[in-house]
C-alpha cells in the first residue's frame, strides 16, 4: 500500500503536513537514496531518510482515552488564563493530537492519538460517530420545546441541529453508566442524556441558546464504542491498538 509521503512523515514525525512539505521542498527527506519530492508516495518497501535518520514505515500508535476538567482547553498554547489540557499530560504523550475537541466549560471523555486516519475516521461527518454527553439546564425543559430538538431539529446559522434526548431522574442510569443521581437542587427535566452523531462546533449550546436556555455543565460520557466510565477526572488511560475499517 502506497501514501502520499506528507502523510507519512507527519503520523511517524508528529509534524503537521504544512511543515512535513517544508522539510521535503528543503531538500531534508531522501527515498531511497534520492532527495524526495513534493507528492511523492512511499510503501513499505521504500527506505525514508529525514535528516539522516531512517523512518520506520511500521509504527505502533497510541491511543490515550483522556477525562478533561472544565476550565482547560484542547490547545497546545495557553490563552490567557486558560490552561491546556497538555499540562496535564506527561511529556511522552505531549505529541499526542485531540480527536476532535471540548471547549473550555466543558468536560469528559477525550480522545488522543498519533493514528491520523483514525482520528479522520472518528470526526469526519460522513462516519456518523455517536456521542453522549450530559447536559444540565438553568431551567426545566419544557416539552414542546424537547419535541423541536428531538424531532424536527432546531435551526441554527450553520444548518438544522437534532439532538436525541432522554430526561435523566432520580433513579435514571446513563447508558455509559457515569452520571448518578440527579441533585436535589436541580428540577425534574432539567439534566438531560444528548446524544448526537455531528459534532459541530459548540452545537449542543447553540441548539438550547436558540430557545433561551443556558447550558450550565456538559460532559462527554461516550465517543463512539469507547466509555468514560469511572475515569477520574485530570487521568488518562492507554487504550488496545483499534483496528481500521
Amino acid at each position: 500500500m502506497e501514501i502520499r509521503l506528507n502523510k507519512f512523515l507527519a503520523e511517524r514525525l508528529g509534524l503537521s503536513r504544512r511543515e512535513a512539505d517544508e522539510a521535503i521542498a528543503s531538500g531534508l527527506v531522501t527515498v531511497d537514496g534520492h532527495v524526495a519530492t513534493l507528492g511523492a508516495r512511499v510503501s513499505e518497501e521504500s527506505e525514508v531518510v529525514y535528516r539522516g535518520r531512517v523512518v520506520d514505515f511500521l509504527k505502533e500508535y497510541t491511543y490515550l482515552k483522556f477525562n478533561k476538567p472544565a476550565g482547560y482547553i484542547c490547545s497546545r498554547r495557553r490563552q490567557g488564563e486558560a490552561e491546556t489540557i497538555y499540562a496535564l499530560l506527561p511529556p511522552e504523550y505531549q505529541k499526542l493530537k485531540t480527536v476532535g475537541r471540548l471547549d473550555k466549560d466543558s468536560c469528559g471523555l477525550l480522545l488522543l492519538t498519533d493514528d491520523g486516519d483514525l482520528a479522520f475516521e472518528m470526526t469526519h461527518p460522513r462516519f456518523m460517530k455517536y456521542k453522549v454527553y450530559i447536559v444540565t439546564l438553568d431551567r426545566p425543559l419544557e416539552p414542546l420545546h424537547q419535541q423541536m430538538i428531538a424531532d424536527f431539529g432546531v435551526e441554527l446559522p450553520d444548518g438544522k441541529s437534532r439532538l436525541d434526548l432522554t430526561c435523566i431522574d432520580d433513579n435514571t442510569e446513563t447508558e455509559a453508566g457515569a452520571f448518578g443521581p440527579r441533585h436535589p437542587a436541580f428540577s425534574h427535566r432539567q439534566i438531560w442524556q444528548v446524544g448526537m452523531s455531528e459534532g459541530r462546533n459548540r452545537q449542543i449550546r447553540r441548539t438550547f441558546a436558540a430557545l433561551g436556555y443556558h447550558v450550565t455543565f456538559l460532559k462527554r460520557i461516550q465517543f463512539d464504542d469507547i466509555l468514560l466510565g469511572d475515569l477520574p477526572e485530570g487521568k488518562w488511560e492507554i487504550l488496545p491498538g483499534r483496528p481500521k475499517d
